[in-house]
């Protein structure tokens, strides 16, 4: 059977014991019990001050195509766990939730709630796994992406990790992520039909080895792509004869055909060192245009140390470390039960635990982001009731949830609410961006963060606060639960 690529039902991708519960609700009369849950993450990876929102789209996707196939009634049969009243409801199931969520590419923080479904207990537990593991993964990867595009410091990043990535939807969906965080294209073909993402590329050292002579390779080669030839100019030596015979090639075949060589790649040795010898030869020999393009296992932190360095680099080809964030691969979103409804009141519901990070925000609740009037830069995340408003023509008094004495009074701002309701009583009421749309919102909301919030290393803490009734809210249900 074919389908349009990520539009595959994946009603089945979910933790087992989403059923065994979605079943005990039903048998318990609490199956149709109105619900809300919340996903949020607790730390940025890599230790860093700021993540990124992604995988959004593939939430939407799945969600429309939540269905069961008889296939997949007869398996759960198989089990004999379930009754069979449970499985006529499943075979007959429409989603028909409520779901708000952060639109991809903005600017997220620990704790704050990137994803709230609200509806039928069975149905707002069983969508967990499929929503952990969109947000999870994309959010992983834009935010590993985004810092090493900072780190290039406006050189262009290119994505080239698809043969290292955990599995093709990782690769694929990893090269998504990676164009929203900041790359400027991807090796991943299909990521380019499917997305419009721009596939790169142009040869390997399986090319230059082909051909009796690294001449005779670079030659055929800018025969065949004259108006793009970037040549691999460190398959034997990249002083020696790379570059020698690059500067040959673009003499004799490209100069006379009125082409100029677009670049060259270094995949090996000291790539600061080599950059900035090739530099100077290609120069002295007339092509200062010439861009030079590194890769090899690089990350943030090498790209870093390299420019500081003096490396004469116009590009990176990132891979490994990039498509699979080596350095950090886990970034650990939750789903939480935030409140309960009964006879239409909404009741509050909290976990607690003695990780004081892992006690849980409850109720209802609407995120807002306060924005300074004058420059544009956030301020802080607020976090608070669901029919709260923030007046931002009015002086409004922030703190610190943990340490409730750090006050500060806002004026001169802007309130934003950051979520989007993206699917109305189980009916899709959100238009998904172009992924191209999305990169450049992303761009644009990364430039409302302050600079010490970047910073790779003890990067300045960019506060999610409460509100002064959820605070209040919340240490009443700690209250409770102590006695």
């Amino acid at each position: 059977m074919t389908h349009e690529y990520g539009k595959e039902n994946l009603t089945m991708l979910t933790d087992f014991y989403e059923i065994t519960m979605a079943n005990g609700f039903f048998e318990n009369g609490r199956g149709e019990q109105t619900v809300y849950f919340d996903m949020f993450f607790r730390t940025v990876p890599d230790g860093g001050g700021v993540a990124i929102m992604a995988g959004l789209e593939q939430i939407i996707h799945y969600l429309e195509n939540l269905s069961f196939s008889q296939e997949d009634i007869d398996y759960l049969r198989s089990k004999n766990l379930f009754s069979e009243k449970f499985l006529d409801y499943l075979a007959n199931f429409r989603f028909a939730c409520d779901v708000w969520a952060i639109p991809e590419g903005t600017p997220i923080f620990p704790h704050e709630p990137l994803v709230t479904v609200r509806g039928p207990a069975m149905q707002a537990q069983f969508i967990e796994t499929m929503i952990l593991l969109a947000i999870n993964h994309q959010s992983l990867i834009a935010t590993k992406a985004n810092r090493i595009v900072r780190a290039a410091k406006g050189r262009a990043v290119m994505e080239f990790g698809s043969r290292r990535a955990q599995g093709f939807n990782g690769a694929v969906y990893g090269a998504r992520a990676a164009y929203i965080g900041g790359c400027i294209g991807t090796a991943c073909t299909i990521a380019d039909r499917e997305f419009g993402i721009p596939a790169l590329g142009t040869m390997a050292h399986s090319w230059v080895q082909l051909f009796d002579s690294e001449y005779e390779a670079f030659k055929a080669y800018a025969e065949v792509y004259p108006d793009s030839c970037t040549l691999l100019v460190d398959t034997y030596n990249v002083l020696k004869s790379g570059i020698p015979n690059a500067i040959k090639v673009f003499n004799e075949v490209l100069l006379p055909r009125g082409y100029r060589p677009k670049g060259i790649r270094l995949d090996s040795g000291d790539i600061t060192y080599l950059t900035k010898k090739a530099r100077k030869m290609l120069d002295d020999a007339g092509f200062p245009d010439c861009k030079i393009c590194a890769s090899n296992s690089l990350d943030e932190l090498i790209i870093r140390d390299m420019i500081a360095q003096g490396a004469c680099i116009d590009s990176f080809g990132v891979g490994e470390r990039l498509i699979t964030a080596s350095s950090d691969p886990v970034f650990g979103g939750v789903y939480k039960l935030a409140a309960v409804e009964k006879d239409g009141e909404i009741i509050p519901r909290i976990k607690v635990s003695e990780n004081v990070a892992k006690i849980t925000n409850p109720c209802f609740k609407k995120l807002w982001r306060l924005y300074d009037r004058d420059t544009g830069k956030a301020i802080a995340d607020v976090i608070t009731l669901h029919d709260e408003i923030i007046d931002d023509t009015k002086p409004y008094e922030i703190f610190d949830p943990e340490h409730i004495w750090k006050r500060k009074t806002i004026e001169n701002f802007v309130a934003r609410p950051l979520q989007e309701q993206i699917f109305k009583n189980g009916d899709c009421v959100y238009h998904c961006p172009t992924v191209g749309e999305i990169r450049e919102y992303c761009a644009a909301q990364m430039n409302t963060v302050w600079d010490e919030v970047l910073r790779f290393e003890n990067p300045h803490k960019y506060y999610v606060d409460l509100s002064q009734a959820l605070w209040d809210k919340k240490q009443s249900l700690l209250s409770q639960h102590s006695k």
